[in-house]
């Protein structure tokens, strides 16, 4: 008798001994260092053993879902976004889930040129789709509280890395724009901007078309001082970026005259004044070019005729059409010789 009783105990024993091992031990049957459980807003548990028993994730869902409900994690499943390591236990993933602890998603927002650029990011990054965000952009609703429309909106976004948990609403990821936005603009700031006839979104708007116009750091500040005293004599913009902007084509090289015939409100060869928005998102070393921009009677520019990507400056127009037919020589020359080459790989 005590033969039997202890075979039972040991047998017992070993049991308990593999249960802890499969509760404790490693628990994951997926390939790789990680894989990313994403649990919908409005989710239950029924979804989430779901998701776990066709990706092939732990090895034993029944386990998982005994130890689950043990642990009462069926009433209460969180929405997100879920790091699961392989060899995590079972333990340690029920508990991670239960407690909500989400790995962060980064939005890197570089350059932007249109709302739609944007929204379709975050659609990819967050539970949020790309509609529901381009809504909220365009929303009067959603921006009256910021004193913004569906033009000056982008003027918010500074580019830069944001972190989030994956099923934050589109509400709350601009709400943190907002704040990197408000801590660029200084009092300090605004005074400058102001001594330029320009408030945080005009002088925005004005960076974002220095940007597309150069990337030289020495050349931002003296282009900014072309347009600001175009806007000081009430002379159009011109500004060839807005153009691309208006037909929505970034790859076009030259901006013939029929492109400047254009009808939209951002086309500045044939509306006055600053566009009603954005046409990029500026860094904020160009906004802070515009604000610093230096005191100077430039009116024309031009890029210099030899690809280093700096422009020469003029006063006069005379001088600015010298300029100009020096880099328009200069292109037809690098043309011809485009030609030549591709016509001696023919041969």
């Amino acid at each position: 008798m005590k033969k039997v009783i202890l075979f039972l105990v040991a047998g017992l024993l070993v049991v308990a001994a593999v249960l802890a091992w499969k509760i404790a031990g490693p628990g994951t049957s997926f390939e790789g260092k990680n894989y990313f459980l994403l649990i919908p807003t409005g989710s239950g548990f029924e979804a989430v053993t779901d998701s776990l028993e066709a990706d092939h994730v732990i090895s034993s869902p029944w386990l998982f879902s005994v130890l689950a409900k043990r642990l009462d994690y069926p009433e209460k499943v969180k929405a997100g976004r879920y790091n699961i390591k392989n060899g995590m236990s079972l333990l340690d993933i029920i508990r991670m889930l239960r407690n909500g602890q989400q790995e962060p998603v980064k939005l890197v927002i570089i350059k932007f040129r249109t709302k739609e650029d944007l929204a379709s990011v975050v659609g990819r990054k967050f539970e949020c789709d790309s509609l529901s965000f381009i809504h909220f952009l365009n929303n009067p609703d959603s921006l009256k509280r910021y004193n913004l429309d569906s033009n000056t909106v982008m003027t918010t976004l500074f580019p830069d890395t944001y972190t989030y948990f994956w099923n934050t609403t589109p509400g709350r990821i601009f709400t943190k724009f907002r704040t990197r936005y408000q801590a660029f603009w200084t009092e300090a700031r605004r005074q400058q901007a102001a001594a330029h006839g320009l408030n945080p979104q005009t002088a925005y708007i004005l960076a974002s078309i220095v940007e597309e116009e150069t990337t030289k750091k020495d050349d931002k500040g003296k282009i900014a001082s072309v347009y600001l005293n175009r806007l000081s004599k009430g002379m159009k913009l011109g500004a060839d970026p807005t153009v691309k902007f208006a037909l929505r084509n970034f790859g076009l090289k030259r901006i013939y005259e029929k492109y400047t015939q254009t009808e939209s409100p951002y086309n500045t060869y044939r509306n006055y004044g600053l566009p009603p928005g954005p046409i990029c998102t500026p860094s904020a070393e160009t906004v802070e070019a515009v604000l610093e921009a230096p005191d100077t009677k430039y009116l024309y520019f031009v890029a210099k005729p030899d690809l280093s990507g700096y422009s020469n400056f003029a006063e006069t127009y005379t001088e600015h059409m010298k300029y100009a037919k020096e880099y328009q020589q200069f292109l037809d020359k690098l043309m011809e010789q485009k030609n030549a080459a591709n016509d001696n790989l023919a041969h």
